[in-house]
């Protein structure tokens, strides 16, 4: 399947190529990534943690896609996963069993990344939404204290792009926005491989339609702390978030307001375990800074 997907960009390539109207973009390459992650029905998951790390790297000039990468991540808090979780994203136990600890994925996107751009040039790595860097990659390497390589500090939210080029409003689904772009829905749904080949896909679309890619998203650095006094107190110091027991006045998410705590409920090892993460946290929206540490 991706052999038949290699010759389509390289037709893509050829028509960009052709076309007067193309943008010079400002990156050599274009990294498209879709985590896929432990999840449950109708609930929460603490914490939640990638099960597949997918990749696809996009020429920049061309719209070639040059190389794909995946590796199945092992999840260390709630290591079985839910028949929802296995059914929603087609993937096995045994997948995730044989998987690697995140830190190495990681490690091993960065060397095939290297490899498939022989260390040289500029790349952005590209997403369907803020989720994947903003929130699920970054908590993780947060709470499990993992480094992870600079770039993913930043990337291009391609909703951004396509809903400026061809308009609707409010969150347009990568399924939504591929049919809407006049390209055939392939693959599995909730696959991240197959997501992060159908954004790529989209990606090289606009490209073709003259969209010049810039970043949309970044991960701002903690404010430096000198003094407790300094932080703004957004909450009376009374004010008890922590069903815990645990008074947050003197603890701040990144955001600059008093963290929010909570319990862990969903089954499993991790049960009745406490926690604090980001203090604007909301459940619509999710949290708005990756703050998040256990207390117990």
């Amino acid at each position: 399947r991706f052999s038949e997907f290699s010759r389509t960009s390289s037709n893509m390539a050829a028509i960009m190529a052709a076309r007067g109207q193309r943008q010079v973009q400002d990156f050599d390459f274009f990294v498209v990534v879709d985590f896929e992650a432990t999840c449950v029905k109708d609930a929460r998951i603490f914490p939640q943690e990638i099960i597949e790390f997918p990749a696809v790297l996009v020429d920049g000039a061309t719209g070639r896609i040059e190389s794909a990468f995946r590796r199945y991540v092992r999840p260390k808090h709630h290591p079985v996963l839910t028949q929802f979780c296995r059914e929603l994203t087609g993937i096995r136990q045994e997948d995730v069993d044989g998987g690697v600890e995140l830190g190495e994925a990681l490690w091993m996107h960065d060397s095939w990344l290297k490899a498939a751009t022989a260390g040289a040039g500029s790349l952005a790595v590209v997403t369907w939404g803020d989720w994947d860097c903003r929130t699920m990659l970054e908590s993780e390497c947060r709470f499990k204290g993992i480094e992870k390589p600079s770039y993913f500090d930043r990337w291009i939210n391609l909703r951004v792009p396509f809903q400026a080029a061809l308009g609707g409003g409010g969150r347009v689904t990568l399924q939504e926005a591929v049919r809407a772009a006049g390209l055939d829905w392939e693959g599995r749904l909730h696959c991240g491989l197959d997501d992060a080949r159908k954004t790529a896909r989209l990606l090289v679309e606009l490209m073709l339609r003259g969209v010049k890619m810039t970043i949309t998203g970044s991960l701002a650095s903690p404010p430096p702390i000198h003094q407790k006094q300094q932080l703004p107190q957004l909450l009376p110091s009374s004010y008890m978030i922590s069903p815990c027991g645990g008074s947050p006045g003197t603890c701040f998410c990144y955001c600059r307001v008093p963290t929010r705590g909570g319990v862990v409920s969903v089954p499993g090892p991790m049960q009745g375990k406490c926690f604090f993460g980001c203090g604007n946290w909301t459940p619509a929206m999710g949290p708005v800074c990756p703050y998040f540490v256990w207390t117990n």
